[in-house]
């Protein structure tokens, strides 16, 4: 049985579902954790999370296959990710068993909220990890909160898989030496008004360029950027400042193995997209969107087409999904099934 929504006409939205998981860290180890059906947490208001910024999150999908069973996509380069961020930010590890054993428990606990296979739909996981507990100085926090909960969305930008529009932004993503390689909210907070400026002129969100030196492109909106140039190359940025996209190495390998494509983790200058027959921005939300065009300034530079998505990303597009919606073989490691009674 699966929840009577419009799956196809799902948003990218917070709905409650029945159950998430959690799980605490204190006296230096996890407990084990456990299920509950209440949405809201009850935290200290001296707590971390709140002044500090001490905090991380992630993002993956569950996907119902045909034959009704539901796959998790890579799980365990997101726990990878996750333990980076918990690094940096002074913040435990939640070890990669504890954290698929949540996703796994979650996406079991809400199985009637997976979206039915062919609406394009998944169910949306948000782990993260807080820093709770009494305190009100500069520090790391003496207790932690490790929880992952559910909803069923669909695209995250309007249309799907069609082109949208991104206007270069004047203002920076992260510092040179920041967090920008974690995922951690205050790289989000940041965004929030630059992305309200690209909004508010039509845009789908902006472009980031370095901010050492504003010459290259680094992220788009909070997905990676790719290009595909004249001559089938498959190029990427690198930086230490970008959130190392489980979506975009994904799309690395399937280039490479299944397309037969060069593929490159290089500079993109924001002056040389002209090399670029095709673009797009990837990331576990947005999949892949197409970028139709970039505004630079007084300059408007188109991809392959405002209103329709190249042969090639197309390509990637639907071999991604595939993948993750089991109707295309993966590579080894790539799925790990949920058990379901």
């Amino acid at each position: 049985m699966t929840k009577n929504l419009d799956w196809a006409n799902l948003g990218f939205s917070y709905i409650k579902t029945d159950y998430r998981f959690i799980a605490r860290w204190k006296d230096g180890k996890w407990d084990e954790g456990e299920l509950t059906t209440d949405n809201t947490l009850h935290i200290h208001e001296g707590s971390t999370a709140i002044h500090y910024g001490q905090q991380c999150f992630e993002g993956l999908k569950a996907y119902r296959c045909k034959d009704g069973s539901i796959n998790l996509f890579r799980p365990d380069e997101n726990a990878k990710r996750m333990q980076k961020s918990c690094d940096r930010l002074l913040m435990p590890q939640v070890p990669t068993e504890l954290f698929i054993r949540a996703c796994k428990e979650v996406v079991k606990a809400n199985q009637e909220w997976v979206a039915p296979y062919g609406t394009g739909a998944t169910l949306y996981l948000r782990p993260f990890v807080i820093g709770v507990g009494e305190n009100i100085g500069v520090r790391s926090a003496p207790e932690f909160i490790f929880s992952v909960f559910a909803c069923p969305v669909g695209a995250y930008f309007k249309g799907g898989l069609a082109p949208s529009n991104f206007i270069v932004s004047e203002y920076d993503r992260a510092a040179p030496y920041g967090t920008g390689a974690a995922k951690v909210g205050g790289n989000y907070a940041a965004s929030l008004y630059p992305g309200k400026l690209a909004k508010e002129r039509n845009f789908a969100d902006c472009i980031y360029l370095d901010p050492k030196t504003h010459t290259k492109i680094e992220e788009v909106g909070s997905a990676n950027f790719f290009g595909i140039t004249k001559d089938n190359k498959f190029i990427t940025p690198i930086s230490p400042s970008i959130l190392a996209s489980i979506t975009k190495y994904s799309l690395l390998h399937i280039a490479k193995e299944r397309l037969g494509m060069e593929t490159i983790e290089g500079d993109v200058f924001i002056d040389q997209l002209d090399q670029f027959a095709e673009a797009g921005a990837c990331g576990t939300a947005a999949v892949i969107t197409p970028v139709g065009g970039i505004q630079h300034g007084d300059n408007f530079h188109v991809f392959y087409s405002e209103t329709e998505v190249g042969p090639v990303t197309k390509r990637l597009y639907e071999e991604l999904v595939g993948i993750q919606f089991g109707d295309r073989p993966a590579p080894e490691g790539w799925i790990v099934k949920v058990e379901l009674d």
